[in-house]
């Protein structure tokens, strides 16, 4: 079956190249590459999950955070313009919460858009300012 970048609906971007070798373990079915888009920087890997085609992308190598995450969902979402929903699924280096015992493990989805909680200060009496 040939298929082309539109067949794509579901984007996975992970942060490490171990992230990346799960996720492809995850796959139902792994799918032929193809051609790069010119100005697409991203490395892809193909497949299936269930009923869905998912394209799976990992961060350049040394380029973490959440800058790095929006350039590659954007060159994903070019390239591959049906993708209805992208994941951005790594390991979270905390979720502060004083209602919540979010620990190691546990899944965290966000419903209300992302906050970006690796810049800030730690105040007296343990109050973190995002800056």
């Amino acid at each position: 079956m040939t298929r082309t970048h539109e067949d794509y609906t579901v984007g996975w971007i992970c942060d490490l190249p171990l992230e990346l070798a799960a996720a492809r373990e995850m796959l139902d079915e792994e799918h032929e590459n193809l051609p790069a888009e010119r100005n697409d920087r991203n490395a892809y890997s193909l497949g299936r999950i269930g009923t869905h085609n998912v394209v799976l992308a990992c961060l350049p190598v040394g380029e973490l955070g959440v800058a790095s995450a929006a350039v590659a969902v954007t060159h994903m979402v070019s390239t591959s313009p049906c993708v209805k929903i992208c994941l951005v699924v790594g390991v979270g280096g905390g979720v502060p919460d004083e209602d919540n015992d979010i620990r190691l493990g546990d899944v965290v989805v966000g419903d209300g858009g992302v906050i970006q909680y690796d810049m800030g200060k730690t105040v007296q009496g343990g109050r973190f300012i995002c800056t």
